[in-house]
């Protein structure tokens, strides 16, 4: 993933950045309790229990599978993994907490000191992973004219914290970091990605500080952002809100503020809340954990390959541009598709990179042309693999043209009927490529499109378009474009001269 760096916050003060993301895991059961995390479409308050509901005397236990899936992300952010981590309570006093604390990790997390890279104006920048750790989600507000609403389906869900080292410069630095920072979670199968859901949350410590100057300022930290485009729009506000503040001669306040995405501003919400304040101490209902080096290898040895690595493989195997690569990439049910495509196709060893261009030319245009039309994933269509596969035989065969298979493709997508039936069903014929027979029908458009012939000879050359256009309609579409091109311009070059 390459961008350029962002200069909308650049003075000569420096913006110094840390993210705090919070994501849910696709855990089939709570954090503490055996309630489902399948909640989404249920109706409030239906998936609950006296432990998720924070009733006197009860007693959590730890899902183990949450506590894999912190260590595979940890593993695959460069994170060390202790033999020994513990859970902590986690005082504040708000309505979606209902016993007063939450269970989370303070002192001995689960995983520390990794990393995550991002490319900014063609450069690797390393941004420091300060720990991943486990903990529980809250009960979900909804605020109404006058009174607030709890849903507690939501209280309980396994949550995954990942802190960032204050090493991001730019606002757009920082949403490459959560970019990338998602496809890794997507990648390994740990959350769903989902920002505009709430699964895939994001808080934001900002603090600005004269250029060169080594110590940090005073940070605030920004929330209610719900997409990339939120980060990055509420951390440049922000950066200059607090410059601004700076140069008249203020001093910046450490509080907690919230992005008003219509406005495009931030505002304050509360102090800041430190360490202190929390009031951490061991949970007492809960054992340590003893974390097994050997449980950790088998998990290290269950991670799939990740983003990085197959867009390095997509380049070297298939010979894909770092482009076509990178968006193959980005979206993981795409590149998963393309390598199913890939594994379909019955060619040759040799013509293997030639298959994988033009598998990935049709994904990222007319596929994802009708993905985005029909508003679902490639995976979830009825256009199979192996249907890709036929159509592109198919071309290769010649037995269709690109007009054409564009046509089948459409067809295929909503019916999911393979190309070879849609054309034998159809009755569409082989594409008319014998030299003879084209230049016949070339001279008859010659001659009835005389005006178009003396406009290409004045210079204006894209009167090739129309006449080809013609061409195609007397060969209702069976000719096949390049050929016709090819000799539409040598009869039209001879003709001049």
């Amino acid at each position: 993933m390459t961008t350029t760096a962002s200069t909308s916050v650049e003075t000569d003060y420096e913006v110094v950045i840390g993210l705090e993301v919070h994501s849910q895991l696709l855990t089939k059961s709570k954090m503490f309790c055996s309630c489902s995390t399948n909640y989404a479409n249920d109706a409030p308050n239906t998936h609950v229990c006296p432990i998720c509901m924070g009733m006197p005397g009860v007693l959590p236990v730890i899902n183990e599978e949450a506590v894999s899936y912190i260590i595979m992300t940890a593993l695959a952010l460069h994170c060390s993994i202790p033999e020994f981590s513990k859970f902590d309570r986690k005082s504040y006093h708000y309505p979606d907490l209902m016993k007063g604390y939450q269970i989370s990790q303070f002192d001995i997390p689960l995983s520390h000191d990794g990393y995550l890279t991002v490319k900014v104006n063609g450069q690797d920048r390393r941004i420091g992973i300060t720990r991943v750790h486990l903990e529980e989600d809250t009960a979900r507000s909804t605020h109404h004219q006058g009174y607030s609403l709890i849903d507690i389906n939501r209280a309980g869900t396994p949550l995954m914290e990942i802190v960032s080292e204050p090493d991001m410069r730019s606002p757009e630095e920082a949403r490459l970091y959560m970019q990338k920072l998602r496809e890794i979670l997507v990648y390994i199968g740990v959350s769903s990605g989902r920002m505009e859901e709430g699964s895939l949350r994001c808080d934001a410590n900002v603090s600005v500080r004269p250029r060169g100057q080594k110590e940090l300022g005073v940070k605030t930290e920004i929330k209610n952002m719900n997409s990339f485009r939120s980060v990055e729009r509420a951390l440049e506000f922000e950066a200059r809100r607090q410059i601004e503040v700076l140069r008249n001669g203020g001093k910046i306040r450490q509080e907690t503020r919230g992005w008003i995405e219509n406005k495009g501003i931030t505002v304050t919400q509360r102090v800041k809340e430190g360490s202190d304040d929390y009031r951490y101490f061991p949970e007492p209902d809960l054992p340590p954990l003893i974390i097994d080096p050997e449980n950790v290898k088998r998990l290290g040895a269950s991670l799939p390959e990740l983003p990085d690595a197959r867009r390095v493989r997509y380049q070297e195997q298939y010979g894909l541009s770092e482009q076509e690569a990178n968006v193959m990439t980005e979206d993981k049910a795409l590149g998963d598709y393309f390598e199913l495509v890939i594994a379909a196709s019955q060619v040759k060893e040799k013509d293997r990179r030639v298959r994988a261009k033009a598998a990935s030319n049709w994904l990222l245009s007319e596929v994802v042309r009708l993905t985005n039309a029909h508003g679902i994933p490639v995976q979830e269509s009825r256009l199979r693999p192996e249907a890709l596969v036929n159509l592109l035989d198919l071309l290769d065969k010649e037995r269709v043209t690109g007009k054409q298979a564009k046509d089948i493709l459409d067809e295929a997508f909503t019916s999911g009927e393979m190309p070879e039936a849609i054309v034998e069903k159809k009755g569409i014929k082989p594409p008319i490529s014998d030299q003879g027979t084209l230049e016949r029908i070339i001279d008859e458009v010659l001659a009835k499109n005389e005006k178009a012939v003396i406009d290409y000879r004045n210079g204006k050359t894209n009167a090739v378009q129309m006449l080809i256009g013609q061409v195609m309609k007397q060969t209702r579409g069976q000719a096949k474009a390049d050929i016709v091109q090819s000799l539409l311009r040598k009869k039209l070059d001879e003709t001049q001269g």
